[in-house]
């Protein structure tokens, strides 16, 4: 053999020796998928609502998995246990079990089953994964340094839930146009991406991420602690503005006491209440919006629909189809009116085992890709207890 050619060899097989274990082999049937979540999803039933917005994105999520059609249930025409899986066990707000449906006409999902174990804490999630007792869980955005120190498989989708600091209508300072832009001023959007939320997330100016719309960037996230401090000396009597936000929230809170000391900077009286079912009347408060759609109008068009009656702002249809300076206009005229203030954009962030193969994490208004998900290695115990 010619010395050129066994060198040739030599390279290749250098190159096949350090590709990933399982780069070249082949999806196979079989094995239990364990997932895990903080939801605890009280029901199937389209009739049945949730009591937060974490298990009613969990529903919809199941639904797509077990409804003919892939759509939730309440807008889909399917029939249950038609979609890739059907639902074998269901213990509500603890317990599932999907098993996959060999009729289903694209084709069987790869995993024989999926156990689902529900109301599980962040902490305890990530010991299940680093101990290989489960194999997918969705990960706080403020928990992936620590999910990364531990060496645990991160995977995380496109920005697409936009926190917001929300002034309602009727309170007399949410109410003075001067206080809400002195506020939205003083922000450090950018301490917040980069500390809080470990650079996962991104500042956000605008009511959509620049992914979608592509004009992300003609909105400002740059703080002004020196115009907000201006804008505030003209307000008389030193107003007090009282901030809510979801105490069971642990990321809402961490920003909410970040925004004190924002305002703290530019004199602003900024207190917080952190009990949204309290009986205090709040100023603002800060939500958080998940995106429907990818495509920029739809989910402008899904925020308005969310945040008109809340604040108050512009919630009329949308041109259809809209151009890109139609959306970017009604994106500036809300945003120039502070009543809407966007904070940061964040993603959804999925923690993974080794053995799970072509995981892509979802965009907005995708299923979670379970039907193609496939397990390498040999099937490990069942994560029950």
């Amino acid at each position: 053999m010619k010395p050129r050619l066994c060198l040739f060899l030599a390279a290749i097989s250098v190159v096949l020796a350090a590709l990933p274990a399982g780069t070249a082999r082949r999806p196979r049937f079989g094995g239990i998928l364990r997932l895990e979540m903080g939801a605890e999803v009280a029901s199937l039933d389209p009739a049945t609502p949730e009591k937060n917005l974490e298990a009613t994105l969990a529903k919809e999520q199941f639904d797509r998995l077990v409804y003919g059609n892939g759509s939730p249930a309440g807008t889909s025409t399917g029939d249950m246990n038609t979609g890739p899986f059907r639902v074998a066990e269901w213990d509500a707000g603890r317990h599932a079990v999907l098993a996959a449906n060999d009729d289903y006409p694209r084709g069987r999902p790869f995993v024989d089953s999926i156990e689902i174990r529900m109301g599980r804490t962040g902490k305890d999630r990530l010991l299940d994964l680093e101990t290989n007792k489960t194999d997918i869980t969705d990960i706080p955005v403020e928990d992936v340094r620590r999910a990364n120190e531990r060496g645990i498989r991160v995977s995380a989708s496109r920005p697409d839930e936009l926190l917001v600091l929300v002034f309602l209508p009727g309170r007399p300072v949410a109410e003075d146009s001067r206080a809400r832009e002195a506020v939205a001023r003083a922000i450090d959007r950018l301490s917040i991406a980069n500390f809080i939320l470990q650079k996962e997330g991104e500042p956000a100016g605008g009511l959509l991420p620049q992914w979608a719309s592509g004009t992300a960037f003609l909105f400002s996230t740059a703080a002004n602690p020196s115009g907000a401090k201006e804008l505030w000396a003209q307000i008389g009597g030193s107003p007090k503005i009282l901030l809510g936000y979801d105490s069971g929230d642990a990321l809402e809170q961490t920003v909410a006491e970040r925004l004190i000391v924002n305002a703290r900077e530019s004199g602003i009286v900024l207190a917080v209440a952190g009990a949204t079912s309290a009986p205090v009347k709040v100023d603002a408060r800060l939500v958080r919006i998940r995106m429907t759609s990818s495509h920029a109008r739809e989910a402008l068009a899904s925020f308005l629909t969310e945040l008109g009656p809340v604040a108050r702002v512009d919630a009329s249809a949308l041109p259809s189809p809209a151009s890109s300076e139609q959306i970017y206009e009604r994106e500036r005229s809300i945003v120039s009116t502070y009543r809407v203030v966007p904070i940061a954009w964040l993603p959804q962030v999925y923690g993974l085992s080794e053995r799970v193969r072509d995981w892509k994490p979802p965009d907005p208004g995708e299923s979670w890709p379970l039907a193609d998900v496939w397990l390498d290695g040999p099937a490990e115990p069942s994560g029950r207890k």
